[in-house]
């Protein structure tokens, strides 16, 4: 009797096993040369299956070695362009082929090659896979009612995040290293669990990556080459809160509930920012809200009325648009990172959907700076109306973002009014940041200092003079100092044969300064500044860090491309160094390994360096 397998039924384990029941006790098991290069792929791009397999076949040549059976290894190796096209079929048609041939019984566990082989006539064992019960994994012995996760490696000793949220600390929790073998069986173990349990999955399948939620845990599962060992990190909520365990729970809830909402939840790695968000999950849903859940991978403990997505096709922005169909009224999209997160989370609210999406920030302003630049400046405010930052489990600080036409705080002529973004603290209702465009860039303008009292140096005062450095730079040759006087009025030091320059014919060049930064400007020279000479003049720190006096540096001679303007730079590869400009500092940089500084143009460092171009200033690379 012939027994021809398929690939499936040799991963499975299952021609083995059958054999030892007695039932192809004797037979001529022919293995297709398909089947071991299907296997012989899989192993090399460090897929579990492809190693089972192989551990499959070992355990039918022992039985052949013992009599039991006989072992024969068929058919030819497919070729490049049926290996490519395994998965429509080539591969399986090839090994029915062979049992065809053969006239054999074709062994599968793969339903569908059972029905195809069944309707071209040949004789099928269909072996059902071997399922069995999920007990407790070894990996979750580690655990107990205070671990976070669990963190295994080869060769070193397991360590676990335990304690209470806020108050981690990273410890031993063995007092011997876990040998290869046996981490080798955890990996395989939790991967199993996850195929076979009704409540567990694989989320991520790559070559030397594995993600899988199992139960309540969600286990990453690192091998090599991708790691340089096995690496097990098993991650399970320690706590599950109610929107009312939180401060300031009422006005939250109430704000949830009066319309859809653009939320996001800030705070650090381990803060609670996920526990925070399933108890407004599910706040939101007991009170008649539909509510769906964007992840990957998908690790929000929810209860059942909550469906989680993940990635559709690899792509969260696919995920929204399937999303936009279902309709839901709030949308809970964890761990909101890359610009393509922030792009598809705007234009999910944009779309009229509720959205509180979960990032990290070490500050409460971080969260919503992160949109600058991803998002439209004026669109802010639709996109996030409620920035909520977590610290130690417990809700520190709640923002209300607004947007209102007004002059920016610190500044007085009426001329100057713009659309700011006003971000307020909800408990108090007071002011604390401003954001808007100053000069062309985005600025986030502080309202108070660090103790919370009224900032002493506004933010606009810092940006005003780096601006009108900047501007006086671009015409001056020597040193500049600039001393803000009042809010509207500036006093700007220069070296005696830069009045001149600066001033222009009939006041008209610092005239069209004025007018461009809406401030008074008074033109002096460095011998007119009391502070000149005594840590504020060309000896000290100019207002962009860098040195106010020239060095001895390599002379070098930038080019121009259309991207970027290329500063060619012979030795200090790797160092840091300062590019200057007619012996003024204009940016510090790292030289590449290819010896060279790259600036990007439009940035206002290579608008500086392209004017002092201009002006024929020499350029010099110092090292720092």
């Amino acid at each position: 009797m012939n027994v021809v397998p398929d690939t499936s039924v040799v991963i499975d384990g299952r021609v083995s096993a059958t054999i030892e029941d007695g039932q192809f006790e004797g037979a001529t098991i022919c293995v297709p040369e398909a089947v071991v290069a299907e296997l012989e792929a899989q192993a090399n791009d460090g897929i579990d299956s492809g190693w089972d397999g192989l551990e499959e076949l070992q355990r039918l040549a022992d039985l052949a070695d013992d009599g039991v059976i006989e072992l024969r290894y068929v058919g030819e190796r497919p070729n490049a362009i049926e290996r490519g096209h395994a998965s429509e079929g080539e591969i399986d048609a090839l090994i029915r082929d062979l049992a065809e041939e053969l006239d054999a019984t074709f062994v599968t566990s793969d339903i569908v090659q059972a029905e195809v082989a069944q309707a071209k006539g040949l004789a099928v064992e269909r072996v059902s896979p071997e399922v069995r019960e999920v007990g407790t994994l070894a990996v979750e012995e580690f655990f107990d009612e205070v671990t976070m996760s669990v963190h295994l490696k080869t060769d070193a000793v397991p360590k676990a995040k335990r304690g209470e949220l806020g108050a981690m600390a990273y410890e031993s929790i063995a007092d011997e290293p876990l040998d290869e073998a046996t981490m080798d069986e955890y990996a395989r173990e939790v991967v199993d669990g996850a195929k076979e349990a009704p409540d567990g999955f694989i989320e991520l399948s790559e070559p030397g990556m594995k993600i899988v939620q199992f139960r309540d845990y969600r286990i990453a599962i690192g091998r090599p080459p991708f790691a340089d060992g096995i690496e097990i990190t098993a991650v399970r909520p320690i706590a599950q809160t109610d929107i009312e365990d939180y401060e300031h729970a009422d006005e939250l809830k109430e704000r949830l509930l009066e319309r859809q909402r653009g939320v996001l939840i800030s705070g650090a790695p381990g803060a609670g920012k996920s526990t925070f968000a399933q108890a407004v999950a599910r706040y939101i849903s007991d009170h008649d809200y539909s509510v769906k859940t964007m992840e990957k991978p998908r690790d929000l403990q929810v209860g059942p009325d909550i469906t989680q997505y993940t990635e559709l096709g690899g792509e969260m922005a696919k995920t929204a648009d399937a999303l936009l169909m279902v309709r839901p009224d709030y949308t809970i999209y964890d761990e909101v990172r890359k610009t393509d997160d922030f792009e598809v989370f705007a234009d999910m609210r944009l779309a009229g959907v509720g959205m509180i999406g979960v990032v990290h920030a070490t500050r409460p302003i971080d969260s919503l700076q992160r949109l600058v630049g991803r998002v439209e400046l004026g669109m802010i405010p639709q996109v996030v109306d409620t920035v909520v930052y977590i610290e130690a489990g417990e809700v520190e600080t709640v923002y209300d973002v607004k947007t209102e036409v007004k002059v920016p705080a610190g500044l007085t002529e009426e001329d100057l009014a713009r659309p700011v973004i006003q971000v307020t603290n909800f408990q108090t209702g007071e002011p604390e940041y401003e954001i808007y465009t100053f000069n062309r860039q985005v600025v986030t303008v502080p309202l108070k200092d660090e103790d919370g009292g009224p900032a002493t140096e506004s933010g606009v005062d810092r940006i005003a003079k780096q601006e009108i450095e900047r501007e006086i730079r671009s015409i001056a040759h020597g040193y500049v100092d600039v001393e803000l006087r009042s809010q509207d009025k500036a006093v700007v030091y220069v070296e005696e044969d830069d009045i001149s320059s600066v001033i222009g014919k009939g006041g008209g060049r610092i005239t069209d300064v004025e007018n461009r930064l809406g401030i008074d400007i008074d033109v002096r020279t460095h011998d007119e500044n009391p502070n000149y000479g005594a840590g504020g003049g060309a000896g000290g720190a100019s207002a962009n860090g860098g040195s106010g006096g020239s060095q001895a540096g390599q002379m070098v001679q930038p080019e121009i491309t259309s991207r970027h303007i290329v500063i060619p730079v012979d030795g200090n590869h790797g160092e840091t160094v300062e590019v200057q400009a007619g012996g003024e500092y204009l940016f510090t940089a790292t030289v590449s390994r290819g010896g060279e500084i790259q600036v990007s143009r439009g940035s206002a460092i290579a608008e500086e360096l392209e004017r002092a171009i201009d002006r024929k200033d020499p350029v010099t690379v110092v090292p720092s």
